[in-house]
């Protein structure tokens, strides 16, 4: 091996293996580990569709700096075994250079890996596994991938120690003989790919996924309820929420369905409580009806979407943008309210804070619009700002006259009555009403409170949370996307930065309303205009050229998940653009 190998700004490994080898608690294991030292990362999850025995990988991109977005391509592949591999390997292409490590009792590695620029390494995982009394090969990867990439063996150790606490002592031991004996393996492969110091070493990092970040986002926006039923991959959401709320004084329950969830959370918002659910595409379709009850009854909610390939069951664990047309226009009738999409995991926490400060004020159910790729991945990132909200819904006082639940207010935000209050009573249902509540078939009625709800959500000020400009503001050449493609685009742009092509990066977090005046202004100057999204027909193209002009030279580029769009597309579209 070489004594001084170069040192690089990133790093990214592979860990495959059937479904219940450990491939992906592996991966984390090691993520954490470089957290402790003061590195960034991100891990994806890809897994099949099966409960156990599928295909599962860990992705795990090690960086000197905050990483947007998952590599293109992998430094090394630790293959556990190879079964299904016709699924996964597709996914995950090595770099030139590239080393793969695998069991040679497992069968010959695909074609692919073989006829790629790569180093094959055979090891008898198996068998080294087996000579430990309880070892797993899993953990044996663990301290190849820590070996190669030059991690502190101490955190890796410490890490380790944490995740078997729980299957005592012996466990702990067995994990640490493994570890040790994949570091005196990868000792003896002749390659390594060591990362640099990282920068702005400190050692805190924030270890988080997507989902999580959304559960304590709410949190922070004063959400005390949930309901849900689990739905992958937005799933986690609910179980950070679980302890958490309870630990608060708050609640979740898990409903027998989609439909319960929803008319759970309505009917304790109701009563005063802040309340959020979250689901997946089939879910947010059984919702519709009620959204719509909570939209015409004006009672603030927020639900989650953390998007998958669709339509119908689709895949549910790869990654897709392509429910932006039913959160906007999904609704029965002209049901207003608000969507809104983070534009990273950091981002998923102030998303959803902002979430519920806009539902809790405007008393309109809030869509947030997450997915796959951002709501399960794990990332070592800098602590988030702390942001404070001034967060009260607009409550009734009895001032002696008749209760006007939907009074016609000059911000459309009429005073909410906690039920039984004192002065308070008021019909509550879905039907057409008048400013006291009551049932009317009035045209009058129907257009006032039509236009009560619509002013007051298109009324209201977003301020500069609406999305991000970045990158070079005098560029005639822009990058329009929204939500998760945000880190994909931020990757592109610092490559093109580094040829010296100049982009300007504009990305929408509010999604509808559509902010028209901030992305017009955002947009002048521009003379090509590339829009990014994860959809099959370009949902989110249509969505933007529906409410302003686009006199620009504009080009797409879209398609479905799972086939996830990489920062090196998007440049070379522009270095393209520029050629001609």
């Amino acid at each position: 091996m070489d004594a001084s190998p170069k040192r690089a700004k990133n790093v990214s490994f592979a860990i495959v293996g059937s479904g219940g080898t450990g491939a992906i608690t592996a991966g984390s294991i090691l993520l954490a580990a470089a957290g402790k030292s003061g590195w960034y990362g991100l891990l994806n999850r890809s897994v099949g569709p099966q409960i156990r025995g599928g295909e599962a990988a860990a992705l795990v991109r090690l960086s000197t700096k905050p990483a947007a977005c998952m590599s293109k391509e992998f430094d090394i592949l630790v293959a556990i075994d190879w079964k299904n591999a016709d699924r996964f390997i597709g996914a995950m292409p090595i770099a030139a250079g590239g080393l793969v490590i695998c069991d040679p009792a497992a069968g010959d590695p695909p074609q692919a890996l073989i006829e790629a620029d790569c180093t094959i390494v055979q090891h008898p995982l198996g068998e080294l596994a087996k000579s430990i009394p309880g070892g797993r090969e899993n953990m044996i990867s663990v301290g190849i991938v820590a070996q190669l990439a030059g991690l502190s063996i101490d955190d890796v150790m410490k890490v380790g120690a944490t995740k078997l606490a729980s299957k005592g002592e012996d466990a702990i031991e067995t994990g640490r003989a493994c570890i040790e004996a994949g570091i005196k393996a990868a000792a003896g492969f002749g390659q390594s790919y060591p990362l640099a110091s990282p920068s702005g070493q400190d050692g805190k990092r924030w270890l988080i996924t997507g989902n999580e970040a959304v559960g304590l986002g709410a949190l922070r926006g004063g959400v005390r309820f949930a309901a849900a039923y689990p739905i992958t991959p937005a799933t986690e959401v609910l179980e950070y929420l679980a302890p958490a709320l309870a630990s608060t004084g708050g609640a979740l329950v898990q409903a027998e369905d989609e439909l319960a969830s929803i008319n759970m959370i309505i009917g304790a918002s109701f009563g005063g409580r802040p309340s959020i659910t979250a689901t997946s595409g089939p879910g947010l379709s059984l919702m519709m009806e009620s959204l719509g009850l909570a939209a015409a009854s004006e009672t603030p909610i927020v639900v989650v979407d953390v998007m998958r390939v669709g339509p119908s069951t689709g895949i549910a664990t790869k990654s897709e943008q392509s429910d932006l047309n039913i959160a906007v226009y999904g609704f029965h009738g002209d049901a207003h309210h608000v969507v809104v999409a983070p534009l990273s995991v950091a981002d998923c926490l102030f998303t959803a804070q902002w979430a519920v400060h806009i539902a809790e004020t405007l008393q309109t159910p809030v869509i947030i619009l997450s997915d796959q790729s951002i709501g399960q991945s794990r990332v070592l990132i800098d602590k988030p700002a702390d942001v404070t909200f001034l967060t009260q819904r607009l409550a009734f006082t009895d001032a002696g006259e008749a209760y006007k639940r939907y009074a016609l207010t000059a911000d459309g935000v009429s005073p909410m009555a906690i039920p039984g209050q004192p002065g308070g009573q008021y019909t509550a249902d879905g039907l057409t009403h008048t400013e006291r509540g009551n049932p009317s078939g009035a045209k009058r009625d129907q257009r006032e409170q039509m236009v009560k709800r619509r002013d007051k959500i298109e009324g209201f000020d977003y301020g500069d949370y609406w999305g991000v400009t970045e990158g070079d503001s005098t560029s005639n050449t822009v990058i329009l996307t929204w939500g998760s493609i945000t880190g994909t685009a931020r990757e592109a742009i610092d490559m093109l930065t580094d040829e010296g092509i100049a982009v300007r990066l504009v990305s929408l977090r509010q999604i509808s309303p559509l902010p028209v005046k901030a992305l017009e202004t955002a947009l002048a100057g521009a003379e090509r205009v590339l829009i990014v999204e994860q959809s099959f027909s370009g949902q989110f193209y249509r969505h933007v050229r529906s409410y302003i002009d686009l006199p620009f030279d504009v080009r797409m580029l879209n398609r479905e998940g799972p086939d996830v769009i990489c920062p090196d597309e998007i440049a070379t579209q522009i270095r393209d653009w520029n050629d001609q």
